[in-house]
């Protein structure tokens, strides 16, 4: 993280792999600083300027809109799905963390990682009861597509409300604490509804940082909002574009080992069956307890698979812990999962569920196409 040199090193090699206009970044907007070698030192990296704001400010511009407790970090939002108080005690104490032994996994990953959800903290009975009844009902997609109508119509509520007062003040028959009010809300109401285009960025960072991992075998695994700029233009003739930024924690895979994960990833995608999926996990070299096939298999689908329904239910996360447990989890797979896990948790902050092995299913198809020949 600290290691300037190295930072520098990587964030050439990015960049310059982004300038190939067979790679996602140009045809997808995405642009990444120039490094100026002849300006740097091992204590200073000199780059070019990116515009935009931060995605962390937009997307908490979006879900204060909706009522949701901004005080709290991005992350206990994704994780205790944006309730308005805290219920008390640490964010992350109800979540099982990947670096844990125990219940948790090998302590080769990164603690911002999140396997499943703890049952060392009883979930409350009516808890339980609801979220068995909402799996058995709807998908977490249906459940999404509702909160993004829900959101759509709170804009339109509100756009319309700010209209009306506007026009009424313009006749002076409104207070003037009510037009103040209107014309601080319009600026919101401008600003979140260029996030329409959201489920596009979410697809965008997925496929470039799979392309990075996959095609380049080199990518940044820490893609968190704070290290993602938007910048929305001001006139109709330029597009918005996403900036990536800081890669002082990057990761290097070999061609073989991007084989294997690109494996992994389209058995995910495709759907195969729990051995296949548990197959594929095996020859990445994870070691656990019981070497359970579908404890593996589960456990690569909730990695890099659509979040489903079942996975609301505290229970099935208890089953899952009884079942095995991981003793060694491959290095080159933790900082995969972990930037799988970052963009996911974005995507989900946002109301869209995407699958991982999905969007990077052409760029594993790709990679095995390149090298898979001599890592058989």
């Amino acid at each position: 993280e600290f290691d300037y040199t190295n930072e520098r090193h990587n964030l050439q090699l990015v960049y310059t792999s982004s300038l190939d206009p067979n790679a996602p970044y140009i045809k997808r907007g995405v642009v990444l600083p120039r490094v100026y070698e002849e300006l740097c030192t091992d204590r200073v990296i000199t780059m070019s300027y990116l515009k935009g704001r931060k995605f962390e400010e937009e997307t908490r511009r979006q879900l204060s809109l909706l009522g949701v407790d901004m005080k709290k970090s991005m992350r206990s939002i994704v994780v205790g799905g944006g309730s308005t108080k805290n219920s008390g005690g640490d964010d992350d104490e109800s979540v099982t963390k990947v670096e844990e032994g125990g219940d948790g996994v090998a302590s080769s990953s990164s603690s911002s990682q999140t396997l499943a959800l703890s049952t060392k903290y009883p979930t409350p009975m009516w808890k339980t009861k609801l979220t068995s009844i909402v799996k058995n009902v709807v998908s977490v997609d249906v459940l999404f597509s509702i909160a993004r109508f829900t959101r759509r119509l709170a804009l339109w509520s509100q756009s319309t409300t700010v209209k009306w007062i506007q026009l009424a003040s313009s006749l002076s028959i409104m207070p003037a604490a009510w037009k103040t009010w209107a014309d601080e809300r319009q600026n919101d109401i401008l600003q979140s509804m260029t996030l329409d285009w959201t489920e596009d960025a979410v697809h965008t960072l997925m496929d470039v940082h799979g392309y990075q991992i996959l095609n380049q075998g080199l990518f940044n695994a820490d893609p968190h909002p704070g290290n993602i700029l938007v910048d929305f233009p001001t006139d109709s003739g330029r597009k918005t574009t996403i900036g990536l930024i800081d890669y002082g924690q990057c990761k290097h895979l070999t061609p073989d080992e991007r084989v294997n994960i690109a494996r992994l990833i389209l058995s995910i995608a495709n759907k195969e069956s729990d051995e296949e999926i548990a197959t594929k996990f095996r020859t990445l070299g994870i070691k656990t307890k019981n070497d359970s096939t579908r404890f593996l298999a589960d456990f690569g689908r909730l990695m890099f698979g659509r979040f489903e329904s079942q996975h609301l239910d505290h229970n099935w996360h208890k089953d899952l812990h009884k079942e095995d447990r991981v003793l060694y989890f491959p290095k080159e797979l933790s900082m995969v999962y972990r930037t799988a896990l970052l963009l996911r948790g974005l995507a989900m902050s946002l109301q869209y569920n995407p699958s991982v092995g999905e969007l990077w299913r052409d760029h594993a198809l790709e990679a095995i196409r390149q090298h898979g020949s001599s890592s058989s």
